[in-house]
């Protein structure tokens, strides 16, 4: 079953029983033919089988005395145990005869697991006859727990649902035949049963008010509701709940006839609310740490499943098999503007030799003064998000909100014609208008929206609709890209955000954005804007979970794409804010370093050669202190003033969303260069010399 599991790229192994099952004499002999002379002896040994085929066990075995935990601890990458509630009362009804139900035996055993550092699901059991105050007092109880360990990574809040007796039948064979016809289906049909006399009634309001307070005694907790338990799962995930636990192919084993939905049916209801679905390990990322796990498990964790490991963004991941001469090799031709092979780029995103860095800078910075001379330049603009309503759920956005959510906006006209007319009051000469995928919007409401930005402020460059806006275009109104373009344009459209590309590698895309366009489609888009003659730019997003070599096949892509259109107008590189995305918070990523962020820098320009000239920081992304040093490492232009910036803002950035273009001229001098305000296109407005030295 482990081989059968491992082929199906099953990444956990749940093992879950009842409490010392060795009791029953007839199992007790079963174990001694295993060569087990306990339970616990034996889901060790399953534990190591499934190690050795790279499957993360998380065991439940009940109440343990603090030696069978710290056996476990040796093969497991996390354990669990309910509290279920801490009113000792309930001893009398719904656990009568269960005497490791009651609560102080299992939050001892929960603090032993915090003393041995073993990351620990817990959570309550909702619905059995506690009152609401007792089910707070459950959360204080745990809440207490973990502020003295630290150990607790979500809390399982589970709605009680009747079971039937299963008496002479194997829950096993029922679950899996449930799952089966669900996942073929859609459709399930749980038996309808009558609440037990001591049970209680729960609302979808009690659970909200629930998660809220979890939320605020346990925060940074995750907190898990069953999908397969109710039908009311998604409006918990809009109230704060963060996980769905495992989407098992065979089943629940514990309410055999309630099937989890698959990752596709959960996948596809969380896109029409606006959000993401991304698979974490059993274990969360704050925990991966030799503290927490044994080295056995730590080494399975970074050998199968390296990308979830907590990292401070982008860089070498596993040792990445490129000679030492390869990065040296690549900066010399990369100053000539010759194109790099992928193993070369690959050597310089992963370079960590401080001397060979430093050639980078130099190399990058000869190469900048070639192309772009010694100008620096920015544009006066405003960013417009129209709406952040999205259907599209990407795991690293902080931007997008389901249609239903109480952050979700669309514009009125009216309040879309304040912000162009502030822009103009301001002096800008770029209007960037993005949103989010909206279900409701046509062809004709992104032209709408140009066709008002236009009569406002004719003057005014429109620099408008990322790849994916013109995709979604596409689908709904049944035209080609090149004829979308074209109405576009029409509509009052002068260039396009190359945005939407984060990285173009369909892995990486597969992995932090299932339902965006995958790479052709993305090629194909950029590719029929430059054949309508439509100017774009093009970005990177990095510093996430993608490793060197696919950020060289991104640069292979883009340089690629310019060399046949050169539609290019600049390269932009962005950052990955992880701060309150749901990425982030699964992979444990943390903000990229300054350092990281500047030699990346350096990399892009040298894989870009000669084919795109500007290469433009982003002061949003990285700070205004760290985009001025990046004037070193390759960088001519500093963007835009943006006036707002929603995307990166609602991700965590926090360096502001607005400048003046004098903020962008110091920073400019500050690194001993000129200045110039520029057009979208790069035509020279403004020019702003060095002071004179007195």
């Amino acid at each position: 079953m482990l081989a059968l599991a491992a082929r199906r790229n099953v990444k956990e192994l749940l093992v879950l029983t009842g409490e010392r099952p060795e009791h029953n004499a007839a199992v007790a002999a079963r174990l001694r033919d295993y060569g087990h002379h306990d339970f616990t002896s034996y889901v060790a040994w399953a534990c190591e089988r499934a190690l050795e085929l790279g499957i993360l066990p998380h065991t439940n075995l009940g109440v343990l005395a603090p030696e069978d935990l710290a056996r476990l601890r040796e093969v497991t990458a996390s354990q669990g145990l309910m509290l279920e509630s801490s009113a000792e009362r309930l001893m009398d009804t719904v656990h009568a005869g269960s005497p490791t139900k009651h609560p102080s035996h299992r939050l001892a055993t929960i603090r032993a697991a915090g003393e041995l550092r073993i990351p620990f699901t817990s959570g309550i059991l909702v619905g059995i006859g506690e009152t609401e105050e007792e089910r707070v007092d459950a959360l204080r109880a745990l809440a207490a727990v973990h502020s003295e360990y630290g150990h607790i990574q979500e809390l399982i809040l589970q709605n009680f649902v009747p079971h039937q007796s299963y008496y002479g039948r194997e829950p096993a064979e029922i679950a899996t035949a449930a799952a089966d016809e669900y996942w073929r289906t859609g459709v399930t049909d749980g038996p309808q049963l009558d609440m037990p006399a001591w049970a209680s009634g729960v609302g979808i309001e009690d659970m909200k008010r629930l998660i809220a307070e979890a939320r605020r005694l346990l925060p940074g907790v995750g907190i898990q509701v069953p999908p397969n338990l109710s039908d009311w799962w998604i409006e918990l995930v809009r109230a704060g709940a963060t996980d769905l636990g495992g989407l098992s192919a065979n089943g629940d084993h514990i309410s055999p006839e309630h099937p989890f939905p698959s990752p596709h049916q959960t996948r596809k209801r969380l896109q029409a609310e606006g959000f993401a679905l991304t698979e974490r390990l059993c274990v969360y990322p704050e925990y991966i740490d030799p503290e927490f796990i044994s080295q056995g498990v730590l080494d399975v964790i970074k050998t199968k499943y390296w990308s979830f490991i907590p990292r401070r963004g982008s860089g070498r991941r596993r040792e990445v098999s490129v000679p030492d001469h390869a990065a040296p090799r690549a900066i010399e031709r990369g100053r000539e503007g010759l194109r790099l092979t992928p193993e070369e780029l690959t050597a310089l995103f992963s370079e960590r030799r401080p001397s060979v860095i430093e050639e980078m800078r130099a190399a990058a910075d000869e190469l900048r003064s070639e192309l772009a001379g010694e100008t620096v330049t920015f544009v006066v603009n405003r960013n417009i998000n129209v709406s952040n309503i999205c259907v599209v759920g990407c795991a690293f956005c902080g931007f997008g909100q389901g249609r239903r959510s109480p952050d979700a906006y669309e514009h009125s006209e009216q309040e879309f014609v304040r912000r162009v007319q502030e822009a103009v009051e301001f002096g800008a000469t770029e209007i960037c208008i993005q949103s989010g995928i909206h279900p409701d919007w046509g062809l004709a409401d992104y032209e709408h929206w140009l066709r008002v930005a236009h009569a406002v402020a004719p003057q005014i460059h429109l620099h408008a609709y990322s790849p994916m806006e013109v995709a979604h275009m596409c689908d709904v109104s049944g035209l080609a890209p090149r004829a979308v373009f074209e109405r576009l344009r029409a509509a009052g459209l002068g260039s396009t955000p190359g945005t939407a590309a984060e990285v173009l590698h369909d892995g990486v895309r597969e992995r932090i954005s299932p339902n965006k366009l995958p790479v052709d489609r993305w090629v194909e888009v950029i590719e029929a804007c430059h054949a309508e003659g439509i100017r774009s730019t093009v970005t990177v997003m990095f510093g996430h979970i993608e490793e060197p070599w696919e950020l060289a096949e991104h640069m292979r892509v883009v340089r690629a794409l310019q060399e046949r259109t050169a539609g290019f107008t600049e390269f932009v590189p962005l950052s990955f804010i992880p701060f309150h995305t749901l990425l982030g918070r699964t992979h444990g990523v943390e903000e990229i370093s300054r350092e990281e962020n500047l030699k990346h820098t350096a990399a892009f320009r040298l894989a870009l050669g000669r084919t795109i000239p500007s290469l433009q920081a982003s002061w949003v992304k990285m700070g205004l202190d760290a985009a001025t040093e990046s004037l070193q490492w390759g960088v001519n232009d500093l963007g835009g003033t943006l006036m707002e910036e929603s995307i990166s803002r609602l991700a965590g950035s926090y360096h502001g969303v607005k400048l003046e273009p004098e903020d962008l001229v110091a920073a400019a001098h500050r690194a001993g260069r000129p200045a110039a305000e520029r057009t979208t296109l790069y035509e020279i407005r403004r020019r702003y010399e060095l002071p004179a030295r007195v």
